[in-house]
């Protein structure tokens, strides 16, 4: 009996020498395959966006990509690769549609893009702590500023709302304003300028976007500005990569800090609107 128990023993001891084995070899399995990797060795960070969303990401007059989300980019180019790192991120544009697909295949390394992080989504991809808060918000004309004072106002038969495809702004229009004709266009200029020409009653979409175009064409439309969601944004990454996430929320808490993260929110949601209004 002494002996069986013994060897059980025995047994015992060299399964967990095994497991832990096995476990150790997992783990560092694990961080050889994160993007970390694949971006230091590739000497290049691959950054997947839609260069449309104002003020995260746009293009400017000479065709640059530039924006929240790209100055906060380059940062991270630093933060990998040390001084000059800035010319070592990629900037991929990518409509909108595509954006998740092509972060899956490998075509980018992390998808900065001003996303909300879904649930939806997160089934598909795991995203950072959030970087930006929003709401929805409306875009409405201004003869009918005093016909239109909350979402309550449009949920009607004979109104008509824009938004863009795919994203939250349609959803909350279906959600909150069920009774309105609800019309969705490729991209969000498109749905604004409808509101603008007086061929919508209202365009809903993510609270820094419609301070953009309240003050692009405040001849003609005024913003409310009263949330009707609340929205994390996050930047997002492929699934099962704890490294690259723990590196990301550490840069994130960084920049926080040491205010480049305020810098660049001074930049482009305050500077940015001001001059864009000074120039219409």
């Amino acid at each position: 009996m002494k002996k069986l128990l013994f060897v059980l023993l025995i047994s015992m001891l060299i399964g967990s020498f095994w497991i832990g084995s096995a476990m150790a070899f997992t783990t560092e399995d694990l961080a050889k395959s994160s993007a970390l990797e694949e971006i230091l060795k590739r000497g290049e960070l691959r950054v997947g966006l839609e260069a449309g969303y104002q003020p995260f990401e746009m293009q400017d007059e000479k065709g640059n990509i530039v924006g929240f989300d790209v100055d906060i980019a380059y940062e991270m180019g630093k933060a990998i690769f040390g001084k000059g790192g800035e010319k070592k991120v990629k900037l991929i544009n990518t409509a909108w549609d595509g954006i998740i697909p092509s972060l899956m295949t490998h075509k980018f390394d992390i998808i900065m893009s001003g996303m909300t992080a879904l649930q939806s989504r997160n089934l598909k991809v795991n995203f950072c702590d959030p970087v930006y808060y929003i709401g929805q918000c409306l875009l409405i004309n201004k003869k009918d500023a005093g016909k239109y004072k909350s979402y309550k106002d449009l949920n009607k038969k004979d109104v008509v709302i824009t938004s863009k495809l795919g994203v939250t702004g349609g959803f909350t229009a279906e959600k909150l304003m069920p009774k309105a004709e609800l019309r969705l266009f490729k991209t969000e200029a498109e749905g604004a300028l409808q509101v603008a020409n007086g061929l919508a009653d209202a365009f809903i979409y993510d609270e820094p976007q419609v301070r953009v175009f309240a003050a692009k064409y405040q001849k003609d439309t005024i913003g409310i500005f009263e949330p009707l969601t609340y929205e994390p944004l996050a930047w997002a990454i492929r699934k099962g990569d704890p490294d690259f996430l723990n590196w990301l929320n550490n840069f994130l808490a960084q920049i926080h800090g040491d205010g480049r993260w305020d810098k660049f929110k001074q930049k482009w949601f305050v500077d940015y609107v001001a001059d864009m209004a000074k120039k219409q």
